[in-house]
């Protein structure tokens, strides 16, 4: 078959690496405090490095290519609703949606665990607000995951191949870049 290279070696890396990071983070809390440390400066640098990379990087990384305005989210969602959305070779509106959200809400989650570490220990709205940060982050991941197999299953394509290999199918009838 042929396929068409999408997503760059670093936007992969970078994808499976917060993937590990979250989750260790993740369990780690409240158990293993230094390997939930280290964990969330490494998410925070990666999220530092995704938004470099947003602004700097190939066609298919860059922000201009998949960040839409809300109307254009919201018309995407309405036409998944009515069940006729178009495939998208990068991210489709709500899938640049997804990814925004999901870095801010890291922005969220590391600055607030950072702030409860090394400014405001000990301070219980900080806490507060990292945990509902990380809440937030794993509501988002949930669905995330739902919207990629939801994706793969109606465009009939392996999304989750797609961001292993960075390839997908090329473009055709009504697919949008």
């Amino acid at each position: 078959m042929v396929t068409v290279k999408v997503w760059d070696p670093l936007v992969r890396v970078f994808h499976w690496s917060l993937v590990i990071c979250f989750t260790v983070a993740w369990i780690s809390a409240d158990e293993w405090q230094d390997l939930h440390e280290v964990m969330g400066y490494m998410t925070a640098g990666l999220v530092a490095f995704r938004i470099i990379w947003g602004l700097t990087g190939p066609r298919y990384a860059r922000f201009t290519q998949f960040v839409r305005s809300p109307g254009r989210v919201f018309s995407y969602l309405q036409d998944i609703r009515k069940g006729r959305e178009t495939r998208h070779i990068g991210h489709n509106p709500a899938g640049g949606m997804m990814v925004v959200a999901l870095l801010v809400s890291l922005c969220a989650l590391t600055l607030s665990g950072w702030l409860g570490t090394d400014i405001f220990w000990g301070e219980s709205w900080v806490e507060d607000v990292h945990e509902t940060a990380g809440n937030l982050v794993l509501l988002l991941v949930v669905l995330h995951l739902a919207g990629v197999f939801w994706a793969s299953f109606k465009h009939d394509e392996n999304l989750p191949r797609a961001m292993i290999t960075g390839r997908k199918r090329p473009a055709s009838g009504t697919d949008q870049e």
